[in-house]
């Protein structure tokens, strides 16, 4: 793969145009198409076109499989701990107004924001994570046996 100069160099410049495309999706779902779940593909995109072309091991050293598997649980808690939040301040679960009580609609956007990252990150881990389990199984057939 290391005859493919001109890939490599437009992957390394397109991989960070995917990921600030990823970050735009995922703050301005609320006001136009898109959100948590569309921004994580988008940003797990990013990592699995630099596996691709680069190899599944160059890549889980820019990010590793534990910081994968972190990641997951750390959306799940982001979204679960906004929920839980809102309780704790009395307010039902997920009910936005608990995060802005002067300001409803102020609290219904933060709330918004808060879960909508949760499912960004959750959807970026578990995306990568199963690209990790499908390249990085061995091979069941050999090249030369086809």
């Amino acid at each position: 793969m290391h005859h493919h100069l001109i890939l490599r160099v437009v992957t390394k410049l397109l991989c960070g145009a995917i990921m600030l495309f990823a970050f735009y999706v995922q703050f301005h779902g609320d006001f136009s198409p898109g959100g948590g779940f569309q921004a994580g593909v988008i940003m797990a995109v990013a990592f699995i076109v630099y596996g691709v072309v680069f190899g599944v091991n160059q890549v889980k050293l820019v990010f590793p499989p534990w910081f994968v598997h972190k990641l997951v649980a750390l959306g799940v808690l982001v979204y679960a701990g906004t929920g839980i939040f809102s309780m704790y301040l009395g307010y039902g679960f997920l009910d936005y107004g608990a995060f802005d009580p002067g300001h409803p609609s102020h609290g219904q956007h933060n709330g918004i924001l808060a879960v909508e990252l949760g499912v960004g990150i959750t959807v970026t881990g578990v995306m990568v994570a199963v690209y990790y389990a499908f390249a990085s199984r061995p091979p069941t057939i050999n090249d030369e046996d086809w």
